[in-house]
């Protein structure tokens, strides 16, 4: 096995490519004298311009989930209008406020607001991102734990997969978090979650679809449970919240995951995956104002004034909502299910091709974001070592663990003509390259490799040691 300091020695060059580079000046110190704002621009276009062409071309799982040239400059310019805008301040941007209460409520509509009671309607927020909105959603039940059901210690009950933006909040929130196993088809087991409620539950959490292998829990099941136990549920639709109301549309059969069940308390989707806005954005949504003030932060004896924020944050960057918003409106109902039929119909295609690669094993039965892994039956294939092998294609994939597998979440730019036939084929040639160099273990496959075999606590350290180097000039 790789020295772990020898490996974190040769990634360096991976996370640092511009190290070095005598046309890419790196700047340790502000500069004796302001560089001309030309120059900088420059500088800027030209490293834009050599990352671009992977993602643009098709070759990353998720992280640019639109990419079309007039799309972006479309935001770009919805964007540069409103950079100064701080919904920190409504009485200067009012608009802000527009933008952020018309998308929180067009996505509650969307989730199924309609079928909410006049008295509990469905609120929310505009954040950073998905892991703000479940960090949100989950301190805000802490609290209410605390207040409403004097519940000293309140916990959390999610799968293995529910995203670890959950035990994020856990640790920052000092919230235990009860990981529960899922059954043989990846999704959560419904009567091992039951079996780990206890009177310190505060709420459970199911996800439509989940990150590591796409599959949807089974939300009916589980909102079901926190209605018998008087307790909330979160379902996490960051990844799906703008998909799948769409697939239901186009005659696919999806389970009831929203707002249309009635012990499903709050929810989120990412406004900048699917929903195809600037990074960074997210909604987060409750079931009731009443439970939504417990999101928010105020305070009254401050020497500074009153001060309130619906967030974590305080200023934001009001630009952000403001493209959100544009996307939104500009693509609407049909814009979306169009959006949703060609990634659903790519995802099909890729899901059966891969499935046709021996060596290789679908994980579920998942929609677009498919995982896959290397056949029990075939011990030549190590799956980390073909995702290695993919990324010396140029495929930027996700590597997973327990159990070992990759996955692509497919996105409008997979649906381009030929996107779909030249990752299988380069996956087939991945896998038979593996299979004539056995013993080979290049890039981050060891990293993997090692996630198994040695302790937490040390591979902690290497992932922490991964990310000083990534701020280091």
């Amino acid at each position: 096995m790789m020295d772990p300091a020898e490996l974190m020695a040769s990634l360096e060059h991976e996370l640092k490519p511009y190290r070095g580079q005598p046309d890419v000046p790196a700047y340790a110190r502000l500069p004796a004298d302001g560089l001309d704002r030309a120059e900088v621009e420059n500088q800027i276009t030209s490293l834009a311009g050599t990352e671009e062409s992977r993602w643009r071309e098709g070759y990353a799982s998720g992280a640019v989930y639109h990419g079309d040239p007039e799309h972006i400059a479309f935001l770009n310019r919805v964007y540069a209008v409103q950079s100064q805008s701080n919904p920190l301040h409504p009485d200067l941007w009012p608009s802000a406020t527009k933008y952020e209460a018309e998308v929180v409520s067009m996505t509650a509509r969307m989730l199924g607001s309609e079928h909410a009671s006049a008295d509990l309607p469905i609120v929310g927020t505009v954040n950073s991102g998905g892991t703000e909105s479940i960090m949100l959603a989950m301190r805000t039940y802490r609290d209410y734990a605390r207040e409403r059901r004097g519940i000293a210690a309140p916990e959390i009950v999610a799968p293995v997969t529910a995203h670890a933006a959950f035990d994020k909040a856990s640790r920052y929130f000092d919230m235990p978090l009860v990981r529960v196993e899922v059954g043989a088809d990846f999704t959560a087991d419904v009567a091992a979650m039951a079996a780990a409620i206890t009177d310190r539950t505060a709420v459970v959490v199911g996800s439509a679809p989940d990150f590591p292998h796409g599959m949807i829990d089974p939300i009916p099941q589980i909102a079901a449970l926190a209605a018998e136990r008087g307790i909330g549920c979160h379902v996490d639709a960051c990844l799906g919240g703008f998909i799948l109301p769409w697939a239901e549309r186009l005659g696919y059969q999806i389970p009831a995951f929203d707002f249309r069940l009635a012990a499903v308390t709050s929810m989120s989707a990412d406004t900048h995956k699917y929903g195809y806005a600037a990074k960074g954005s997210s909604v987060v949504l409750y079931r009731g104002s009443e439970l939504r003030q417990f999101q928010f932060y105020k305070t009254t004896d401050w020497p500074g004034g009153l001060y309130l924020s619906p967030t974590f944050a305080g200023s934001r960057p009001g630009a952000l909502s403001a493209t959100a918003w544009a996307a939104m409106v500009s693509i609407g109902e049909s814009g979306y299910t169009d959006a949703a039929s060609r990634i659903l119909r790519t995802g099909a295609e890729i899901k059966a091709g891969v499935a046709a690669i021996a060596g290789l094993a679908v994980l579920g039965d998942p929609l677009w974001v498919i995982a896959f892994a290397a056949d029990p039956a075939d011990p030549d294939v190590d799956i980390y070592q073909v995702m290695e092998n993919m990324s010396k294609r140029g495929w930027s994939l996700n590597g997973l663990q327990r159990p070992a597998a990759v996955h692509l979440a497919v996105t409008l730019r997979h649906t381009q003509p030929g996107v779909a036939d030249r990752f299988l084929a380069d996956l087939r040639s991945s896998v038979d390259e593996v299979r004539a160099n056995p013993e080979t273990r290049t890039g981050l496959a060891p990293v993997y490799g090692m996630a198994g075999a040695l302790p937490a606590e040390v591979v902690s350290d290497l992932l922490g040691v991964y990310l000083d180097i990534m701020f280091e000039v």
